[in-house]
C-alpha cells in the first residue's frame, strides 16, 4: 500500500528575517514617536523683577536688559517665546521705561533653542540636551542624514542639525524679534542664534552652506534688521560645531537713536583686540550665557577656547571667582572708557544645561551690578539728557 506523501510544512521565518522585521518595527514606532506634535497652548507666565540701575530719566535714551527665565516648552511653538518675552516687554512699557531712544538686549543663545520648535513632546520630555537633539534629528531624519554625510565638524551630529533646521530658525527668529521691535517702538539686540554663514539679503536674514557661527542681529523699530555680529571666540563647548569667526569683519557698529552701538557676544566682550574693533562705538551690549548653576561663585578657571590676552594675571586664575572675573576681565573692566554698555544673560531651566549670571552695566566709567536672581528680570540703564544720540527719523 502506498503512503500518501504529506505536503511540505510551511517554513518559518529565520532568525535574520525576524531580526529585521524586529528592527523595522522599532524604527517605525520610534519616527512615530520622534514626529508626535509638541505641547500645545501658552502657559502663564510669571511676571518680571523690574530692576532700575540707576536713577530714572523719563523721556532719556536707556538700555535695558531682559533677562528671561526660559524652559523647554518656550521653544515648543514659537509663538509661546513671542508671548513670554512680550509680556516682560510690557511690563517695561507700563512703567515707562520704554521709548523710540531706548536699546533693549536679549542673552546669548536665546534664538538657538528655536532648534527644537516645532518638534516632538519627546524632544521637550527629555531629560538632557543630548536626548533632546537625538529625537529633534529622528524628526527631520532624510535632511538631517544627508547634511550629516557632509558634516566635518567634531561634532558633526549637532552641525547636521542645526544645518537641517536653519532655514526655519533663521525665519522664525527674524519674525519674532522684528515683531517684538515694531510692536515696542524700540531698538533690540536680539541675543544670538547658531546659523550657517548667515547674511541680510533684500531684508532677510539668509543661510547658507558654509560654517556654523554663533550670530546675533539688531532690529530697529520699524522691523528692519542689520548683522550679523559673529563670535569671534566661541567657548570649549561651542567649538566642535562651531566656528571662529575673523575680527576684521564681523564687528559691525550699528547707529541707532541712542547713539553708535556694538554688540560683542559674551567671551568677545573678554578680549581686547574685539574692543579696539569696536572702539567708534559709544555704547556697547553683551548678550551672554554662563552654565552650569552655581558658577558665578565657584574659582574662576581662567579663558577656555582661546590663549589669554597678555594683560590677564595668571595668579587671578583660582583665585578670583567666576563673577569676579567677568567684572574685570569683560565689560565690567574693558568698557570703561563707553558712555554706556550692558551685559545680560539667561536664565531658566533649559534640560541640562545649568546657568547663572547677573546684569552688569557701565556708565562713564562706574560699574554697576544688578541683583543676582534666578528669575526673569527687566534692568533698565538710563542715559544722561544732553548724552543723548541723534534721533533716525
Amino acid at each position: 500500500m502506498m503512503m500518501k506523501e504529506l505536503p511540505d510544512k510551511p517554513a518559518l521565518p529565520g532568525r535574520s528575517v525576524l531580526t529585521v522585521l524586529l528592527l523595522l518595527l522599532v524604527c517605525a514606532v520610534t519616527i512615530f514617536l520622534a514626529l508626535r506634535p509638541p505641547p500645545a497652548g501658552i502657559t502663564r507666565v510669571t511676571p518680571a523683577l523690574l530692576e532700575p540701575l540707576n536713577r530714572p530719566l523719563p523721556g532719556a535714551a536707556n538700555l535695558v536688559s531682559v533677562q528671561p527665565h526660559l524652559d523647554v516648552t518656550d521653544y515648543a511653538h514659537v509663538g509661546k517665546l513671542r508671548y513670554k518675552l512680550s509680556t516682560y516687554l510690557a511690563q517695561a512699557r507700563t512703567a515707562g521705561w520704554l521709548s523710540a531712544e531706548s536699546i533693549v538686549v536679549f542673552p546669548e543663545h536665546i534664538g538657538t533653542w528655536l532648534v527644537a520648535e516645532g518638534e516632538s513632546a519627546l524632544v521637550f520630555s527629555s531629560g538632557t540636551t543630548t536626548d533632546a537633539l537625538t529625537w529633534a534629528a529622528l524628526g527631520n531624519l532624510p535632511g538631517f542624514l544627508s547634511r550629516l554625510v557632509q558634516a566635518n565638524e567634531a561634532d558633526p551630529f549637532a552641525a547636521a542639525l542645526f544645518r537641517t533646521k536653519s532655514a526655519n530658525m533663521a525665519s522664525q527668529y527674524q519674525q519674532l524679534f522684528s515683531t517684538l521691535a515694531i510692536e515696542y517702538g524700540v531698538t533690540v539686540v536680539a541675543g544670538s542664534i547658531l546659523l550657517p554663514a548667515p547674511t541680510v539679503l533684500d531684508g532677510q536674514i539668509r543661510v547658507h552652506g558654509g560654517p556654523l557661527y554663533n550670530s546675533s542681529f539688531v532690529f530697529y523699530a520699524d522691523g528692519r534688521v542689520s548683522g550679523p555680529v559673529r563670535k569671534v571666540y566661541p567657548i570649549d563647548s561651542e567649538l566642535p560645531f562651531t566656528e571662529p569667526a575673523p575680527v576684521a569683519d564681523s564687528l559691525p557698529v550699528f547707529e541707532t537713536p541712542a547713539g553708535p552701538l556694538a554688540v560683542l557676544i559674551c567671551a568677545d566682550s573678554w578680549y581686547p583686540d574685539t574692543w579696539a574693533q569696536v572702539e567708534q562705538a559709544e555704547l556697547v551690549a553683551v548678550p551672554s550665557f554662563s552654565s552650569p548653576d552655581g558658577i558665578w561663585q565657584t574659582p574662576w578657571g581662567g579663558y577656555n577656547g582661546a590663549v589669554a590676552p597678555a594683560d590677564v594675571a595668571a595668579d587671578d586664575v583660582g583665585r578670583l571667582t567666576e563673577a569676579e572675573a567677568w567684572r574685570k576681565y569683560a565689560l565690567g573692566g574693558r568698557g570703561r572708557q563707553l558712555r554706556a554698555g550692558i551685559n545680560t544673560f539667561l536664565r531658566g531651566d533649559l534640560w541640562d544645561l545649568g546657568d547663572d549670571g547677573q546684569t552688569m552695566a557701565v556708565l562713564q566709567g562706574e560699574l554697576i551690578l544688578g541683583q543676582r536672581r534666578d528669575t526673569a528680570m527687566v534692568s533698565s540703564l538710563w542715559l544722561e539728557p544732553h548724552q543723548q544720540g541723534v534721533s533716525l527719523q
